[in-house]
C-alpha cells in the first residue's frame, strides 16, 4: 500500500496544480451560472440585482455569472388549470377524484344550497407581471374565482343554475375573472370557465332530478312544436299568397271585360244616337242570332205574315 509523504504530498499540491484546479472549478461555476436553456412554450424573465432588465425567448441564453442576473422561467404557451369543488388524484391506472365541499357549497339566490363544481383555465401572458406584481399567485387567482363564482350562484335560482343559466354563469365568470386579475396586474389570462357538476342537496337530489327531466320534456315539446310551427306556417302563407293572386287576377279579369263592355255600349250609344230604328233593329238581330246560334233545323217566320208562308215541312228536308 503506497504511502503519501510530506513530499510527494507537496509535490501533488504544488502552485501550478492548485491554479489549474482552481481556474477549472472557476469555469464550471461560470458556465453554470451564466448559460441557461428556455424551452419553446417558455420565456425567461431576467433580473440585475433584482431589477427586472428584460425577457428572454427560446433558446440558449446567457447571463452575468455568480448570481448576479437570476432568470425566472415561466410557462407561457400550456394551458393551465384549477380546480374547485374536487381535486384529481393522478395515482393509480386511472384518475381518482377527491371532493371537497368547503369549496362548492353555496347558498343560490332564492335561497336553496347547492353544490357546484367547477374548472378554470388561464394562460399566462404577461411574464413580468406574473413574477413581481402578486406575491402569492396561485391562492389570489382562487380567491377571485371563488368569490366570482359565489356572487354569480348567489344571484340565480337553483333551477337555473341547474339548467338555461350554467354557459351565461360560463361567459360572465371569464369576463368578471378577467377585469380582477387586470386590476391586479397578474398578467394572466381566463380563456375558459366550467362547470363540472351542478348538485342539489342530497336529501332532494331525487326531486330535483324529476323537475329537470319534467324541464327537458317541456324544452322538447317546445321545440318539436316550433318545428311543426315552422313548417306549417310557411306552407300556408304560399296557399294564401296562390288564393290573393287568384283573386288579384280575377279581379283584373272582371274589370277589363267590364271596360270593354263599357267601351262598347258607348259605341252602340253612338250608333243608337245617329239612327235609333237602324240600330234598334240590328241588335234585335244580333239578339236572336246570338239565341239560337246552337240550333238546327229551325225556321223563323214573320207573325204578321208579310214576308213568306207560315208554312213548316215538320217530316221533309229543307
Amino acid at each position: 500500500m503506497e504511502h503519501f509523504t510530506p513530499q510527494k504530498v507537496g509535490k501533488f499540491l504544488n502552485p501550478a496544480r492548485i491554479t489549474m484546479i482552481l481556474g477549472g472549478i472557476f469555469l464550471v461555476i461560470l458556465l453554470a451560472t451564466s448559460v441557461f436553456i428556455v424551452d419553446q412554450t417558455e420565456e425567461a424573465v431576467i433580473t440585475r440585482f433584482g431589477r427586472y432588465i428584460g425577457t428572454r425567448g427560446p433558446g440558449l441564453q446567457f447571463k452575468l455569472p455568480f448570481g448576479i442576473d437570476r432568470n425566472y422561467t415561466i410557462n407561457v404557451r400550456t394551458v393551465q388549470t384549477q380546480e374547485f369543488g374536487y381535486r384529481t388524484l393522478r395515482g393509480g391506472s386511472s384518475p381518482a377524484y377527491a371532493s371537497q365541499t368547503g369549496e362548492s357549497v353555496m347558498l343560490t339566490g332564492d335561497l336553496n344550497i347547492v353544490d357546484v363544481e367547477w374548472i378554470i383555465q388561464y394562460r399566462v401572458e404577461d411574464p413580468r407581471a406574473w413574477v413581481f406584481n402578486v406575491n402569492e399567485r396561485i391562492p389570489t387567482i382562487r380567491d377571485v374565482s371563488r368569490s366570482v363564482i359565489n356572487m354569480l350562484v348567489g344571484d340565480r335560482a337553483i333551477m337555473n343554475i341547474m339548467g338555461i343559466e350554467r354557459s351565461a354563469i360560463e361567459a360572465e365568470g371569464i369576463r368578471l375573472m378577467n377585469e380582477t386579475f387586470r386590476r391586479y396586474d397578474l398578467g394572466i389570462n381566463v380563456i375558459a370557465v366550467r362547470l363540472q357538476n351542478v348538485l342539489p342537496p342530497s336529501g332532494v337530489q331525487q326531486a330535483f332530478e324529476d323537475v329537470n327531466r319534467a324541464m327537458q320534456d317541456r324544452e322538447r315539446l317546445v321545440n318539436e312544436g316550433q318545428q311543426v310551427y315552422n313548417e306549417e306556417i310557411p306552407r300556408t302563407r304560399g296557399e294564401a299568397e296562390r288564393l290573393v293572386q287568384v283573386a288579384q287576377g280575377y279581379a283584373t279579369e272582371r274589370v277589363n271585360r267590364a271596360r270593354g263592355d263599357v267601351a262598347r255600349f258607348n259605341v252602340v250609344l253612338d250608333e243608337y244616337q245617329r239612327a235609333p230604328a237602324v240600330t234598334r233593329q240590328r241588335l234585335y238581330y244580333e239578339m236572336v242570332e246570338e239565341v239560337f246560334k246552337d240550333e238546327e233545323g229551325t225556321a223563323l217566320i214573320d207573325h204578321n205574315l208579310r214576308n213568306f208562308l207560315p208554312m213548316l215541312n215538320l217530316g221533309g228536308t229543307r
